[in-house]
C-alpha cells in the first residue's frame, strides 16, 4: 500500500498486538455473557502450531481450537467463541466453563463427562447424528443394495426417524416440546436401546457394528437427555456448524506458526463468527472496534464495550450486512 512493502512478520505482529491489547476486550466481554444462556454447545479440531511459548517445536505440535457456541434462546443472543489450547485435556474445558450453569451438549468426548462428575451444576447432553455416523458410514462403505435389511440400515432408520419428528416440534413452546418428546418419543428412545443391546449380543464386539452399537450403549445416559428438557436438541449441529469455518481456513493455511498467533486466531475467528451469526458485515465491525476501542484505554471501566456488541443497537445500525435477513 501506497508503495510500502511490508514483511509478512511485521504484518502478523500488528495483528497479534491489536487483537491483545483491543479485540481481546471484547472476546472476554462476550465470554462473560455466553454463561447468560443455559444450553451451549462444544467442539474442537486439531491444529498444527511451529512454535509454543517461542520454542520451536521439529515438524511443529498438535494442538486444539476448541469451539463453544450457545442456542440463542429468548433473552440471548447468538455467540461463537474459539479457545485454542495446546492439548486435548480435560483442565482446557473445565477453565472455560468454570461459572457456566446449564447444560453442555457434545459429540461424547469423555472430558465432559469428567466434568458433569466434578459438579452438580452442569449436565451433558449427547448428539444423536454421531451416534447415527458409523452406522450410515458402513452403509456407504457396502452400499445401500448390500446394507438393505442389515444392523446398521436398522438402526440408521430408527435414528433419522427420531430426527425427523423431533424437527416437527421445532415451533413448539419449550413446555410443549418437552411434553411432545415424552408422549411421542421416549417410547421411541426405550425401544431402540432395547434394541441394540439385543443386537449387540449378537455381533463381534470389536467389528465396525460392534463398535457403532458400544457407542450408542455406552452414550445412552446422554443420549437420553434432550427428554427431560425442551431447549435441548438432539444434535450438536451448532457446535459442527461453528467449527467448520476454522477446518476450511486450516486446508489453506495448514498451519499456525506461534502460540501466539494461535491465541490472535482464537478471538480473530470469534468476532468473525459471531458478527455474522448477528448479521453484520464483518469488515465494517472490525473497522468500528478498532477505531473505538483504543479511545478508550484510559477508561476506569470497562461498560463502553456494551455498545460494542454484535447485537448493540449502535452496532446493528453501523455494520449491518447486506445479506442480513429482512
Amino acid at each position: 500500500m501506497n508503495g510500502i512493502n511490508l514483511a509478512t512478520n511485521t504484518m502478523a505482529n500488528w495483528v497479534i498486538r491489536s487483537t491483545d491489547m483491543y479485540l481481546s476486550l471484547i472476546y472476554d466481554r462476550m465470554h462473560e455473557l455466553i454463561y447468560d444462556s443455559k444450553v451451549i454447545h462444544a467442539d474442537e479440531t486439531p491444529v498444527k502450531v511451529m512454535r509454543i511459548d517461542n520454542a520451536k517445536i521439529k515438524n511443529g505440535k498438535k494442538t486444539y481450537m476448541w469451539v463453544y457456541r450457545n442456542r440463542s434462546l429468548k433473552g440471548t443472543h447468538p455467540i461463537v467463541l474459539y479457545d485454542w489450547q495446546d492439548s486435548r485435556r480435560s483442565d482446557h474445558p473445565r477453565e472455560f466453563l468454570k461459572t457456566f450453569s446449564g447444560t453442555v451438549v457434545t459429540d461424547g468426548y469423555q472430558v465432559y463427562h469428567k466434568l458433569e462428575k466434578e459438579r452438580e451444576d452442569l449436565k451433558v447432553a449427547g448428539c444423536w447424528i454421531h451416534a447415527r455416523r458409523p452406522f450410515a458410514d458402513f452403509i456407504k462403505s457396502v452400499g445401500l443394495t448390500a446394507a438393505k435389511g442389515s444392523i446398521a440400515q436398522e438402526a440408521y432408520d430408527m435414528i433419522t426417524e427420531m430426527l425427523r419428528i423431533d424437527n416437527t416440534f421445532d415451533d413448539l413452546p419449550v413446555s410443549d416440546r418437552k411434553k411432545q418428546r415424552q408422549l411421542v418419543l421416549s417410547e421411541k428412545v426405550d425401544a431402540y436401546f432395547a434394541w441394540i443391546k439385543q443386537k449387540y449380543a449378537q455381533v463381534t464386539p470389536n467389528g465396525s457394528i460392534g463398535k457403532a452399537l458400544a457407542y450408542s450403549i455406552n452414550q445412552e445416559k446422554y443420549l437420553r437427555v434432550f427428554l427431560t428438557d425442551g431447549n435441548i436438541p438432539m444434535d450438536n449441529n451448532y457446535a459442527e456448524q461453528a467449527i467448520r469455518p476454522f477446518t476450511l481456513g486450516r486446508k489453506n493455511f495448514v498451519l499456525i506458526e506461534s502460540s501466539n498467533g494461535a491465541k490472535a486466531s482464537a478471538v480473530l475467528y470469534s468476532l468473525v463468527e459471531t458478527a455474522k451469526a448477528n448479521g453484520l458485515n464483518t469488515f465494517e465491525y472490525f473497522n468500528l472496534l478498532l477505531a473505538e476501542i483504543p479511545q478508550h484505554v484510559d477508561d476506569n471501566n470497562l461498560r463502553f464495550l456494551d455498545n460494542l456488541l454484535p447485537w448493540s443497537p449502535m452496532v446493528q445500525k453501523a455494520c449491518p450486512s447486506k445479506y442480513k435477513k429482512s
